[in-house]
């Protein structure tokens, strides 16, 4: 089970099963809403996810796309879409132990600032994955 949640305390997550999609996001939304250079996330099932204190505050950030943080301190928590209604996107680093879920791939890196060198061997992928 991966535990973790926002930087205040109040908000409080656990997610359940096994991680998929692990990856690092250098699209310019993801950068905008957690105001970092890249941002990790990674997928579990929508019914894996489980809010265990306070409450994820969201915002339409897309036609088809919602993110979740945190209310009072602003952490970015979650990332869900339409187009994959049975899955829901968590920030690796909002982990109690982001350690637990290493990534596997950087995807958008046609985005990605031109400060920022990759150099982890990691499969790159110009936008989304294949299938994503």
């Amino acid at each position: 089970m991966l535990t973790g949640g926002c930087l205040c305390g109040r908000v409080r997550y656990e997610a359940a099963g096994t991680p998929f999609h692990e990856t690092m996001c250098h699209c310019s939304m993801c950068r905008r809403s957690a105001g970092a250079p890249l941002v990790a996330w990674f997928s579990v099932p929508r019914s894996a996810f489980r809010v265990l204190a306070g409450e994820i505050k969201h915002f339409q950030s897309s036609k088809s796309c919602v993110r979740g943080f945190c209310a009072t301190c602003g952490t970015s928590l979650t990332f869900a879409s339409e187009d994959f209604p049975d899955e829901i996107d968590v920030t690796t680093c909002s982990l109690d132990d982001p350690a637990a879920v290493a990534p596997r791939d950087h995807v958008h890196t046609s985005s990605r600032l031109p400060w920022i060198s990759l150099c982890d061997g990691l499969a790159e992928y110009p936008q989304a994955r294949d299938g994503r």
